[in-house]
């Protein structure tokens, strides 16, 4: 059967630093045919197809751009991804790495024209639409996949298997955090992360909502959340900092910090970690992930620093491009992993 095609809709930080370059290892080792980009206007597909790390680890490969290269970077194309679709034929895959409020309609567009689609998280957010979504693709018997690579992280596994096993127990209590960094206040965030459309809890608070669920089992059955709002340097009000408490339905709760808000000179690239209490017959138990340090650490020359650091902490585990037996880099960490085993599920579906 023939391989997929791949059209990507967006063209920010996380095209950048996971989806692309995983998707142009697939494409290299042959697991996908061809890849297009599509975003409103050329700025960020310029960074993309000029970007050095990039073009490091992937000497050989471009993308197709929605709109095409040469087009003035001050021309805007809102709608330009109902068009991109329209080019591809059915049953292709759909990328979606937009703004939080933007996947429903770019979802129901996909859906629309026979598309499976991989979206980042959150997929939707109400309920209500993720209902929709579930009927029209089992409907058509396409493949809808959030890319919650937390799940592919190899400490969640065991996580997943030893409370499977019974090791810990019934979860209890527990408590999550995921502060991200200052400077995602200067970024595009300040246009679209205003009040009205998400909050910290939302974007990336859900990542551990999910993982309490993958490691147990249980399903959430209630969540309530407070956000502080500040001011974004555009003047634009968000809520940049939230605290979320989660029941699941067996009485557990999950206590979750969100934010954004760590500071630039700090060593690591954000604030993260788990925490969990189990209760046996006669004992309790507990699991403990800190996902910001992982036990690397470098110092580096000055002059090679961003946001004037001069401490490092890595995080070798969730996406790095390192050397192999072929050309350039390969992409290796559960990032790549998860969307890796996500084009498997696209592929399955059709074979």
């Amino acid at each position: 059967m023939p391989k997929k095609n791949i059209l990507i809709l967006g063209g920010g930080m996380i095209v950048h630093d996971q989806i692309l370059p995983s998707l142009y290892h697939l494409q290299r080792m042959g697991e996908i045919s061809k890849i297009s980009v599509c975003a409103r206007h050329t700025t960020p597909l310029k960074f993309l197809q000029e970007s050095p790390t990039i073009k490091e680890a992937f000497p050989e490969q471009m993308f197709e751009s929605f709109p095409p290269l040469d087009t003035p970077e001050d021309k805007y194309y809102p709608e330009l991804y109902k068009e991109a679709i329209k080019t591809l034929s059915p049953r292709q895959c759909v990328f979606i790495a937009l703004p939080d409020h933007l996947h429903y309609p770019a979802i129901m567009e996909a859906l629309d024209h026979e598309q499976h689609v991989i979206c980042v998280k959150p997929l939707v957010q109400t309920y209500k639409q993720l209902v929709e979504i579930e009927k029209i693709a089992k409907e058509k018997r396409l493949f809808v996949g959030i890319e919650y690579h937390k799940r592919f992280d190899i400490r969640s596994l065991l996580a997943r298997k030893n409370y499977q096993k019974g090791l810990f127990g019934e979860f209890i209590i527990g408590e999550a955090k995921m502060i991200e960094p200052y400077y995602y206040r200067q970024s595009n965030f300040q246009n679209w992360f205003t009040c009205d459309i998400s909050d910290p809890f939302t974007y990336v608070g859900c990542h551990y909502v999910d993982l309490v669920t993958f490691i147990t089992g249980l399903r959430p059955v209630s969540v309530s959340v407070v956000g502080i709002k500040r001011t974004f340097p555009n003047g634009n009000e968000g809520y940049l900092w939230s605290h979320g408490r989660v029941t699941y339905e067996n009485g557990g709760i999950l206590s979750v910090i969100n934010g954004l808000g760590y500071p630039d000179i700090g060593g690591g690239s954000n604030q993260q970690g788990l925490e969990l209490y189990f209760e046996s017959e006669n004992s309790t138990t507990t699991l403990k992930h800190d996902d910001q340090f992982r036990g690397v650490s470098y110092s580096i020359k000055e002059e090679m620093t961003e946001h004037k650091k001069k401490f490092y902490t890595i995080n070798t585990d969730y996406f790095r491009l390192v050397p192999w037996n072929g050309p350039g880099l390969k992409p290796v960490g559960y990032g790549y992993t998860s969307i890796e085993e996500l084009i498997r599920c696209v592929e399955g579906i059709d074979s």
